[in-house]
């Protein structure tokens, strides 16, 4: 992975510098083209060598939900130029720390077993930002086998307040 990273780091700074105060918009259409892009369909297509530019980036252009500004249809036909089709979510991933380097925040994934709305999950965030020092970006991914509660990760943190968890310590201690 350590070459997926190195291949998408100057993508990744160009594109941030270009971007100037417009971050959260190309985050957007970023995280957009990475996920189209991470279609293993989509990249064996792109990789056939009787395919062009033009379709590869028709095809990818057509499934985007958003409209593409400009930058975005600049910076996605460089991208296919390169043939870096599938570095794309490596590129998001990287600008994204550096948008949440600079503003001063972190990525979030809370895990729950239950879905979380509104009221309940701005408790939650005001909470985890307490906890964690810092502005956090959540994203809720559903996972019924924690039963009950959240585990929440933060780059390399992790926070397990599941009924899981707390059955996986009672059993360690019940055995031990």
């Amino acid at each position: 992975m350590a070459e997926l990273a190195t291949i998408a780091r100057p993508y990744a700074e160009a594109l941030f510098k270009a971007s100037g105060s417009d971050l959260g918009g190309t985050a957007i259409w970023l995280d957009e083209l990475a996920a189209i892009s991470s279609n293993v369909q989509l990249q064996q297509f792109a990789g056939n060598p009787s395919v062009t530019v033009n379709q590869t980036f028709d095809v990818i252009s057509g499934v985007a939900k958003t409209k593409l500004p400009d930058a975005a249809k600049n910076f996605l036909r460089t991208v296919i130029e390169n043939g870096r089709i599938s570095v794309l979510p490596e590129i998001a991933a990287q600008f994204r720390a550096l948008k949440n380097a600079q503003s001063g925040s972190s990525d979030a994934i809370v895990f729950s077993a239950f879905p979380l709305e509104g009221a309940a999950l701005a408790d939650l965030a005001a909470t985890l930002e307490k906890r964690f020092g810092r502005k956090l970006n959540l994203s809720v991914e559903i996972e019924p086998a924690l039963i009950g509660g959240v585990r929440v990760v933060v780059g390399d943190e992790v926070l397990d307040t599941s009924v899981k968890a707390r059955l996986e310590q009672m059993k360690v201690a019940l055995i031990s």
